[in-house]
């Protein structure tokens, strides 16, 4: 930031004493939580194509399929009318579901409309969007206030067709939604039927360390929190310093049994997707050749499931 910028600690400081909502999350049973399902993110599976997709993502054990609706995609946003009731229905006839897609849309994207019309048709509820940054010459207060129209427009969007569309949350030096407080701020008074947060609890804790996931948690819990993404990491000391490093689940930082304990006592009810970012012959990247055996890729996914699954399981939410 310039010298006329605030930086991100008085940002935080500043967001902590909005008055946020007083109304608790709703503490929900097990006797009447729809069980939660999930899904796998398509760019892990890039390498494989309609009814190969739905023998991949059938193999690991998921509910369904968090389709890549973008250039380079398995949908390209140009043949969205066409191709994706098309594979719809190949994942459908395989079990699996289509809870969401993951786009690179906004409300004045040339395909946003076809994209959300094409989902809405199909029963697809949520798509992913994000990316957005920070810049250097303008205090985030600014940014923030300037970004507000547009999201209001994207939820209006969202509202004509019934669907809501979640912000991924990343991690890192620039990244708008690392710290959250700056999406609450962001997206006070649209309606969270129509736009919120796809939390990723991996770079929440990359960004709150020991416990400051927890304080955001609670923050997207409170409403906001639509979507889940799931992923582990360690801090790894390399030629440039310390860095986060993607790990398989149950191998990193991430406290997944306390994260669902907390989760289970919101009301949510989105989908939840799992993401492979660690080194997976290429498969973490989206690569469509690999290099290493699929049946071995496939093996590593599926014990992430299983462990999601019985950490979840054990919080009551499947």
């Amino acid at each position: 930031m310039n010298a006329n910028s605030i930086s991100r600690r008085d940002l935080l400081q500043a967001a902590s004493l909005l008055v946020i909502p007083s109304v608790a999350p709703l503490a929900v049973s097990a006797a009447t939580r729809s069980p939660l399902k999930l899904s796998v993110f398509s760019k892990h599976l890039q390498f494989v194509k309609d009814e190969e997709l739905a023998t991949c993502a059938s193999e690991i054990g998921v509910d369904g399929v968090d389709l890549t609706v973008r250039p380079g995609g398995h949908i390209e946003p140009a043949n969205i009318a066409k191709d994706l009731p098309r594979l719809v229905e190949i994942l459908h006839r395989k079990g699996l579901e289509t809870p969401m897609v993951t786009t690179s849309i906004d409300a004045a994207t040339p395909e946003a409309e076809s994209i959300l019309k094409t989902c809405a048709q199909l029963g697809i509820r949520y798509y992913r969007f994000g990316g957005l940054k920070y810049n250097d010459a303008t205090p985030p207060q600014q940014q923030l206030a300037a970004l507000k129209p547009r999201m209001r427009a994207l939820a209006e969007l969202n509202q004509k067709h019934g669907v809501c569309g979640i912000y991924h949350t990343h991690s890192g030096a620039g990244q708008l939604g690392a710290s959250i407080w700056d999406l609450h701020i962001l997206f006070e008074g649209l309606p969270t039927s129509a736009i919120g947060i796809n939390y990723d609890i991996g770079h929440a804790t990359i960004e709150g360390g020991l416990g400051g996931w927890m304080a955001t948690t609670k923050l997207a819990g409170a409403g906001g929190m639509r979507g889940l993404a799931v992923k582990d990491f360690l801090w790894a000391k390399g030629a440039k310093g310390w860095d986060a490093k993607w790990v398989p689940l149950g191998e990193g930082m991430v406290k997944f049994p306390q994260f669902f304990a907390m989760l289970a006592k919101t009301d949510f009810h989105g989908p939840v997707q799992i993401h492979y970012e660690y080194p997976l012959g290429g498969a973490d990247k989206g690569a469509t050749q690999l290099t290493m055996d699929r049946a071995n890729i496939l093996g590593a996914m599926k014990n992430d499931v299983v462990k999601l699954r019985r950490w979840m399981a054990e919080a009551q939410l499947l």
